[in-house]
């Protein structure tokens, strides 16, 4: 394929991501003029219409949806031949493009960065935080390497590894410890006040669909989209919250509570493409992130 037919389907891509020439032009630093004489080559050379310019905004054809499809799959290919090609196996330079949902972020990505750096420091890391949906998408987009999330159902084309149990219990300060042993009676709560995540996170839902099986309704008094909120507001306050234990594992002065029943548990999984070109910084990622599951004592997935 020619340097010239590649640009010509940048240029198609960007016209129907924009409906409008004017800001596909911009996007691309080029003049209107110029993308529309080249659209329109593209259209001569293929011997087919592949946008309808009569609306106020510009649509793909029929011919042009089909087209599009393919030319995004072509178009990632070829950008993922040109990062196997620079694929460095001793590892003395790469880069890792990797996913997470909200929580990890609170326990896991910090030893894991630190873990890469230390082995391979030559190996860049870009992280992007995205709830699971998102994660599974870029990585059949091609848009991320990795993803870390929670096992399925996951769409066609992804593939799970998975990596331990993550178990959530009620958490206090260290300071308001229980006196009593054993489990905390779930009914107990409903007296309670707590401070929760906000319900943008998976984890909130899972939290609230445990409660109301057991037909349990604690008293929210706080809502917060960070981890690190929660720690903070519980530390300080009567508050409880509900968090994984191995937040817990990091913060001394922050007890978990058992609850009866216990909290179900989800299976974190490693996340990757079926058909992807596996970098050698993915592979390298990939055996770190096991050993350090194992080093930490994460329970093994079921």
């Amino acid at each position: 394929m020619a340097a010239l037919e590649l640009r010509h389907l940048r240029y198609l891509l960007a016209v129907s991501e924009h409906g409008n020439f004017t800001r596909a032009a911009e996007e691309l630093h080029i003049s209107q003029p110029t993308l529309s004489q080249q659209i329109k080559q593209l259209e001569r050379t293929v011997g087919v219409q592949l946008l309808d310019r009569t609306g106020r905004t510009v649509r793909l054809t029929d011919a042009g949806a089909v087209y599009t499809q393919h030319a995004r799959r072509a178009l990632r290919d070829l950008a993922a031949a040109e990062r196997a090609v620079h694929d460095v196996h001793d590892l003395s330079r790469g880069h890792l493009r990797l996913g997470t949902t909200p929580t990890f972020t609170a326990y896991l990505i910090g030893p894991l960065t630190a873990e890469l750096h230390t082995r391979h420091p030559g190996i860049g890391l870009t992280l992007t935080e995205m709830p699971q949906d998102h994660i599974e998408a870029a990585l059949l987009a091609d848009d991320l390497d990795l993803g870390i999330a929670f096992t399925g159902p996951h769409p066609p084309g992804v593939t799970s590894t998975p990596l331990f149990t993550e178990t959530l219990s009620l958490v206090t300060a260290a300071s308001r410890a229980r006196s009593t042993p054993g489990p905390l009676p779930v009914h107990d709560l409903k007296d309670r006040q707590l401070a929760l995540l906000s319900g943008d996170f998976a984890t909130r839902s899972h939290i609230d669909a445990y409660f109301a099986r057991h037909r349990t309704a604690p008293r929210v008094s706080v809502e917060a989209n960070s981890i690190q909120a929660l720690t903070e507001i519980v530390q300080r306050t009567s508050l409880a919250t509900v968090l994984p234990d191995a937040v817990t594992h990091d913060h001394p002065h922050l007890d978990p509570v058992a609850l009866d029943p216990p909290l179900p548990t989800r299976t974190v999984t490693l996340l990757h493409r079926q058909s992807a070109y596996r970098t050698a910084a993915a592979r390298a990622f990939t055996e770190l992130t096991h050993d350090l599951v194992r080093t930490r004592g994460y329970t093994s997935p079921l």
